[in-house]
């Protein structure tokens, strides 16, 4: 089994009352297993993160990988800024049962390309395969081509989740020739990043559609060009949406809106601006998801 092939979605951390939602949870991962998606990461940044403390994320992690029973990979969204306890959480992670890590570049304190380099290779020792994770968006820093190089010679290092939006950047990854999987880490570059030879995405917008984004994959793999850029230009107006405010606050909100979970998040992320929930919701009504 090809752990990094097609459509991983970025699981959403259901909350009510201010604690993990373990049915919604279970539910979840159900939903997107029977409709076609081929992975699942929980706590990304997707899954609150952030705001989880860390038996919290060992709740969520140990929920997702019981219920998944291996029927898809499980891959944990385990890094944190800080290299010993990343290490920590992701051996944890190996032992309840992960099959590979999403370890996301240190934020905030900004490492050199060196202390990157020196930061992956210490969760490599761990023995689990480690997607790397670059959002300089969110991190405020980016994974250098070299530096990509480099950690692709390292042993467990196997693909990039690459979330920066740049099909350029997307085309360096691949044309250094290093053995690193390539996968997209924003929805809207995901077909565009396959007909270079991307393996994947790890997706937000498969939190609400897994089996259309599976069915792009799908139709792409075996040829079927205009039947793939059907499906992406179909819910395009969706990955906008999605996105029209921080995420996960509108994948979250359109879950609640299919009544898939409760609405609920952590501060200091909060409800939708009421504009932006109802453009949202019309889009949903548009493509009949709700």
């Amino acid at each position: 089994m090809n752990l990094f092939k097609g459509v991983i979605t970025a699981l959403v951390t259901p909350i009510k009352n201010n604690h993990i939602d373990e049915t919604s949870l279970r539910n979840l991962v159900e939903w997107q297993i029977e409709n076609g998606i081929q992975g699942l990461v929980p706590c990304g940044t997707t899954g609150e993160s952030a705001t989880l403390s860390t038996e919290e994320k060992k709740e969520v992690i140990h929920i997702v990988i019981d219920q998944a029973r291996k029927r898809v990979p499980v891959i944990t969204g385990t890094g944190t800024n800080n290299t010993q306890e990343s290490v920590k959480l992701s051996t944890w992670a190996k032992e309840a049962g992960a099959d590979a890590i999403l370890a996301v570049t240190p934020y905030y304190n900004k490492p050199s390309q060196e202390g990157l380099f020196r930061h992956y290779s210490e969760l490599a020792k761990i023995g689990l395969p480690i997607i790397l994770y670059n959002v300089p968006g969110r991190t405020s820093l980016s994974l250098s081509i070299d530096t990509i190089d480099r950690l692709s010679k390292v042993k467990n290092i196997v693909a990039i989740k690459e979330a920066t939006g740049s099909l350029d950047f997307g085309s360096q990854i691949l044309k250094s020739g290093n053995d690193i999987a390539l996968i997209s880490g924003d929805d809207f570059t995901f077909l565009p990043l396959l007909s270079i030879g991307a393996q994947g995405v790890i997706s937000v917008v498969s939190n609400v559609i897994p089996k259309e984004f599976s069915e792009l994959y799908q139709h792409f793999t075996e040829g079927n060009l205009k039947e793939a850029q059907r499906i992406h230009f179909k819910f395009y107006p969706l990955i906008q949406a999605l996105f029209i405010e921080t995420n996960p606050v509108p994948v979250k909100t359109a879950l609640s809106l299919m009544k898939k979970i409760s609405l609920e998040f952590r501060l200091p992320l909060c409800e939708m601006s009421p504009q932006n929930s109802e453009h949202l919701k019309l889009t949903l009504k548009n493509l009949e998801l709700i």
